[in-house]
């Protein structure tokens, strides 16, 4: 047995002494899904996983409290550095959320998976055309370095990692129908054929994550898609905003539907999700329904997707904040310079019945208003019980 398996299991065992897994009620489980970007990215590899090694981090500190007051028995961390061996991941669970936080009570994840990412890594192109390679936007995801804005799952339920699946060099040509940049002064494409035929279309990466509740797995479809800004009149980052999101769609027609047999993960195998499995989608997708930049259609026809439901968390915080929205302010989970929006989802399976969906953004004259002003985006998490 590796270390890492014995930390697992004196974790898991850890868990369950503790009453820390759930029970089941009448039958099914409740399970509380979240996902929070956490904004733990420094300015260089290994700064982060310097910063937490001893236990002792400010924004690290307030992003457990976060959890420990949430508790989540799943919960998707969008923007911690990656490194191979998952220990920045590591470190995280194991000296902030298992460690008390104030009077708040820790809370053990015996399941970590630090998730490979496009960001920071070169791809020896010039994507951004300014006539140099080897800056940030040359990376296949934006990023100073190597897994800059991560992510990273924590699960109190076991992780099938043999049956991960990845798809960090999917294509975006290979996405039928690809919103292909176009410069509009020219109506050329944005990108030659020899750079677009390269390009890849995750940002970050798409992950389908089973996790083991019972005897039948939950499928966690992750990822956080680049923001529809910070590009020019070719709109390259809203297009593949797009395509980010698009992508999940063509997932969840199946493993047997024509449509989704252009998707291709890591390991080379083709098709969808099967038909019948349970699903939950989580992540950052840096788009609003109703406010902002970025196809307001392509993510209402994620929400709408019949294979899962969009429960709309809110937050007092969020609904006293004095910020022009065109949509839902309560529905708010993000606030950035000139706007709040609606950019972070958990959609669990349409089977499932929601008991609780709420997003941490706690008002002013709360103690815990402290905690969320790290990062710009709030926590969003959904307690439901599956079949």
């Amino acid at each position: 047995m590796t270390q890492r398996e014995s930390r697992i299991v004196l974790l898991a065992a850890a868990a369950t002494a503790c009453c820390l897994v759930p029970a089941a009620v009448n039958g099914q489980e409740r399970i509380r899904f979240a996902t929070y970007n956490a904004s733990l990215h420094g300015t260089a590899a290994g700064e982060i996983h310097k910063r937490l090694a001893d236990g002792v981090d400010p924004q690290a500190e307030k992003v457990a409290a976060i959890v420990q007051s949430v508790r989540p028995d799943v919960l998707l961390i969008n923007e911690i550095d990656y490194d191979t061996g998952g220990d920045t991941a590591q470190l995280l669970a194991e000296e902030f959320f298992a460690k008390s936080q104030g009077d708040r009570y820790p809370i053990l994840y015996p399941y970590v998976y630090a998730i490979p990412s496009n960001t920071g890594i070169d791809s020896g192109l010039d994507l951004n055309n300014n006539g140099k390679t080897g800056e940030p936007a040359d990376a296949w995801g934006f990023g100073e370095y190597p897994g800059q804005y991560g992510m990273a799952l924590f699960s109190r339920y076991r992780i099938v990692e043999q049956d991960v699946r990845t798809f960090q060099n999917f294509l975006w040509k290979d996405l039928p129908g690809a919103r292909r940049p176009l410069d509009p002064s020219t109506g050329k494409p944005y990108y030659n054929d020899e750079t677009w035929n390269q390009l890849r279309l995750s940002s970050k990466n798409h992950v389908d994550i089973p996790i083991m509740v019972t005897a039948r797995p939950i499928h966690l479809l992750v990822s956080h898609p680049t923001p529809p800004v910070f590009d020019g009149p070719e709109n390259r980052n809203g297009c593949r905003n797009h395509d980010e999101i698009r992508f999940w769609v063509d997932y969840l027609k199946g493993d047997d539907v024509a449509s989704a047999q252009h998707i291709v993960d890591d390991s080379g195998k083709r098709g969808g999700l099967d038909a019948d499995a349970l699903v939950v989608i989580m992540g950052d997708f840096n788009v609003d329904p109703a406010d902002g930049e970025g196809d307001r259609q392509i993510i209402e026809t994620l929400l709408s997707h019949p294979r899962v439901q969009d429960t709309t968390p809110t937050s007092e915080g969020a609904a006293v904040s004095k910020v022009d929205d065109a949509g839902r302010p309560e529905r708010d989970t993000a606030s950035f310079e000139h706007a709040n929006m609606r950019v972070d989802y958990v959609l669990p399976d349409h089977r499932a019945q929601v008991r609780e969906s709420r997003v941490f953004w706690p008002p002013h004259d709360s103690p815990d208003h402290e905690l969320i002003v790290e990062s710009d985006h709030r926590m969003v998490w959904v307690k439901v019980e599956m079949p």
